[in-house]
């Protein structure tokens, strides 16, 4: 893997301290291609003279000051780029793009540095990752796990940090859905604050680009960066200034959806998490009440069992018809679906979701925020192999009535079930509550202190000193040790690797479990791996309790991340790792060595 480039924040750090040139970045970046085989995450890439290129110029005559200045960002391949193939992953399909959709051109005006087109679910017709012909993403937490569609490729190259940002698309959740499954935050805005022109529609008239990005803040940042009316896209809107600054989370009013509509398709991993996780957030905002969701499913059943699939034909109806056989065959299935659909049919679903929002706008009167899992459960590719309509189906049922209702959304990660897959929700407000949901959803994931109800022009309150912990086996989510994090306050800040400097070792425990071990490889690291860990925030008062109940021969030092960051995390000392202790540096990680175990 790639070594990490860094999030926005960091990088931006990085080039005003002085350390670090868009020149050195670029570098960087094509060192980690270099040979490397990291599976169909891009479908083409910058070439290396034109990345250096704009590298220098940036480094030469750039602005500092720019709001992305020098940050490496990918950009899904139905979205145009001057001078590169746009292909919606269909080959067949190619054009040469003759400017950049204006989206991206913002982007690039505010210094950011292209590096590639990414790979998605052909025509951004699945929420999967598994219907490309360039190959199937899997998620970056390994095990055959789906990376989630269609926005596969840009939701991988945020997770594997190969880029800062990503732009995909989210039309019924093909940005929310990957972000769930690679553990980092997916934005999908209002309607029409990015420009969908320069974009293959999939459905133009729900269509929207979305943002992907290790952090909300970051994420953020993206969306005041690109957002603009544009002459060239008659969908677009304006953010109207009054509802630009958020409200604070202890004025907000939450909905949670009733016992009786969630449904986790018999997950018990992912309903104790997405419990857990509305638990924590309740801590936050002012108030929480319990809400229905038969409107919102009602909605989202219209995407694909309603007339708006007849609207994919528009676009593509001529080339699938002269290219039958360039689409794939799940693709084309989905498509096809859309002949069945007439004009009565399309007024039809017109007034009843009409009628549906009219209920939807109702619950805003009572709330400000509802919060939702972002998929009910989670699937390898051969299980979505078995049934790629049907499962598919099941990952869209939180996320494919945003765009038909008008709503705002942001996804961000909730922790790992005890299986070790990856958890999230999702948090859902009316047209325009963007950076109010993006307040809250920093709020959750940065863990602040919980606030209660304060007044909308009273100062936040202080949050106590913390420390980041990196952890590496039993204090995982869900493993055995992990409440002992807990009771000491400590909170998930979110999924890492470290540097590859260091190695893996499973000691024998008279329990049978194993205790996992972390030792630096050597005195230069050189023949250490990237290991998978759980950063977690720890309130400094903390530490010396924590610290006490550490056994030996594991410690609390410095752990370097693949970002270069070093953070506090568990050790152990080197005298253990050796005979008979087990090397399980391969496996990246103590959940997939378990996960590996398992199935010999």
């Amino acid at each position: 893997m790639p070594e990490r480039v860094g999030s926005i924040a960091e990088l931006r750090s990085a080039y005003r301290e002085g350390g670090l040139t868009p020149t050195d970045q670029a570098e960087r970046i094509l060192d980690g291609f270099a040979g490397h085989d990291d599976g169909p995450v891009w479908i083409s890439t910058v070439p290396a003279d034109r990345l250096r290129e704009r590298a220098e110029s940036l480094t030469r005559h750039g602005d500092p000051t720019l709001p992305l200045y020098g940050i490496p960002f990918a950009v899904k391949d139905n979205i145009d780029v001057a001078g590169m193939v746009t292909t919606a992953g269909c080959p067949d399909f190619g054009y040469e793009a003759a400017e950049d959709a204006p989206v991206v051109r913002r982007l690039l005006d505010a210094g950011a540095l292209l590096v590639g087109k990414t790979n998605l679910d052909q025509f951004a017709t699945g929420l999967t990752g598994a219907r490309s012909p360039y190959g199937s993403c899997q998620s970056v937490f390994g095990g055959g796990l789906i990376s989630g569609g269609s926005s596969s490729g840009s939701a991988v190259a945020v997770a594997a940090g190969q880029v800062s940002f990503a732009l995909g698309t989210d039309t019924a959740g093909s940005g929310r859905v990957p972000a769930a499954l690679n553990g980092i935050v997916g934005l999908k805005p209002t309607r029409g604050l990015l420009s969908t022109a320069g974009v293959v529609p999939a459905c133009r008239s729900l269509d929207c680009v979305s943002v992907f990005a290790p952090d909300v803040a970051g994420a953020l940042d993206v969306l005041h960066a690109a957002r603009a009316v544009t002459p060239a896209d008659p969908w677009g809107r304006p953010f109207p200034a009054e509802r630009v600054v958020p409200r604070p989370p202890g004025t907000l009013r939450l909905g949670v959806p009733r016992a009786e509509d969630l449904e986790f398709f018999g997950d018990t991993g992912q309903e104790t998490r997405f419990a857990a996780g509305v638990e924590r957030l309740r801590t936050f905002v002012g108030s929480s009440r319990s809400v229905p969701l038969g409107a919102f499913f009602e909605a989202g059943d219209l995407l694909y069992r309603g007339p708006w699939v007849a609207e994919r034909l528009v676009a593509l109806g001529d080339f699938l018809g002269s290219h039958p056989e360039s689409v794939l065959a799940v693709t084309r299935a989905v498509l096809e679906t859309g002949r069945r659909y007439d004009a009565i049919d399309a007024f039809r679903g017109q007034h009843r979701l009409r009628e549906l929002r009219a209920q939807v706008d109702q619950l805003w009167q009572d709330i400000d925020v509802l919060v939702v899992p972002t998929v009910g459960t989670t699937f390898t590719l051969d299980e979505i192999a078995e049934d790629p309509i049907g499962r598919n189906a099941m990952l869209g049922r939180y996320t494919q009535f945003a765009n038909l209702l008008d709503l705002a959304a942001v996804t961000v990660p909730n922790g790992f079930t005890s299986s070790g897959r990856p958890a999230s929700l999702t948090l859902v407000g009316p047209a325009f509550s963007d950076t109010t949901l993006g307040r809250l959803a920093a709020t959750l994931t940065e863990g602040g202190a919980p606030t209660g109800a304060i007044e909308a022009d009273s100062p936040p309150p202080q949050r106590s000193a913390e420390l980041l912990i990196a952890v590496v086996g039993r204090h995982l989510t869900g493993e055995s040790r992990n409440a002992e994090l807990l009771g000491h306050g400590a909170v998930l800040a979110g999924a890492a690797r470290t540097a590859p400097l260091y190695r893996l070792y499973r000691m024998d425990t008279p329990d049978g479990e194993g205790l996992p071990g972390l030792v630096r490889a050597g005195p230069d690291g050189s023949a250490g791996h990237p290991i998978e860990v759980e950063l977690w925030r720890l309130p400094s008062t903390a530490l010396g309790g924590l610290l006490a109940g550490v056994p030996a021969p594991l410690s609390l030092g410095w752990v370097q991340l693949h970002d270069g960051r070093d953070v506090l995390g568990f050790l152990c000392e080197a005298y253990a790792a050796g005979p008979p202790a087990e090397d399980i540096s391969a496996s990246g990680g103590w959940r997939a060595y378990r996960r590996s175990a398992a199935r010999r």
